[in-house]
């Protein structure tokens, strides 16, 4: 029998649509309803990776994900049902491997699934493919160079340092602009677009900057 992913969400028609969608591509799926009924369950049980809600009855998904993280790499990908969380969860060390904020399609749960199994079983991952040239400001794929502005370079390098963390936007002005300058969340998306523009001429198998509804950003 192969190891399940568990779903640990109380929110029981939610955990079962996102149970269907992964055994359609192929997984088996364990569900719980109950924070306080996960660490039982993984003392007699192994999974490949849990989706943990946030807001869960008995023990709350931070405080679960901490305790896992204390004798295992266990990959996590949290679930929240308020926007604002994401940057609370994200300036703490809870240990997760990555964020989605509700409410997301079965697709998407099943893409970051996909995701975060790839970098936690060792398959080579897209930030692996591309070289970063941090004198000439350029990002190399298959031998082919991309020339970006200073802008578009420290925005991909911020992004490639931390592979799977989702950024708001907020975070990528702090970090794009040096001089402290007012800029809107529309100049944000709009460098982020012509950034994703650029890197598709890369041969690369998917556009590795993912969008983040309500969020921000991250690098997959």
């Amino acid at each position: 029998m192969s190891t399940p992913i568990l779903i640990v969400e109380d929110e029981i028609k939610l955990a079962e649509l996102m149970r269907d969608y992964l055994i359609r591509d192929g997984y088996e799926v364990e569900m719980l309803h109950r924070g306080d009924e996960v660490m039982p369950w993984l003392k007699n049980h192994q999974a490949r990776l849990i989706l943990l809600d946030l807001m869960l009855p008995g023990i709350d998904g931070l405080s679960l994900c901490r305790e896992v993280r204390k004798n295992s790499n266990l990959p996590i990908i949290m679930a929240t049902a308020r926007v604002e969380e994401i940057d609370r969860l994200l300036g703490l060390s809870s240990g997760a491997d990555d964020y989605i904020c509700k409410p997301f399609s079965p697709r998407e749960v099943c893409a970051r699934v996909v995701a975060v199994l790839r970098r936690a079983e060792g398959t080579p991952a897209l930030q692996d493919k591309l070289e970063i040239d941090e004198d000439k400001y350029q990002v190399r794929a298959g031998g082919q160079v991309l020339e970006l502005t200073a802008l578009e370079f420290r925005l991909i390098t911020t992004l490639v340092k931390q592979p799977g963390r989702v950024f708001s936007r907020d975070q990528l002005m702090d970090a794009i602009y040096t001089d402290q300058r007012l800029v809107s969340e529309r100049t944000i998306d709009s460098h982020v677009k012509k950034l994703r523009k650029k890197l598709e001429l890369l041969p690369l198998t998917e556009n590795p900057i993912r969008s983040i509804y309500g969020v921000g950003y991250k690098f997959d």
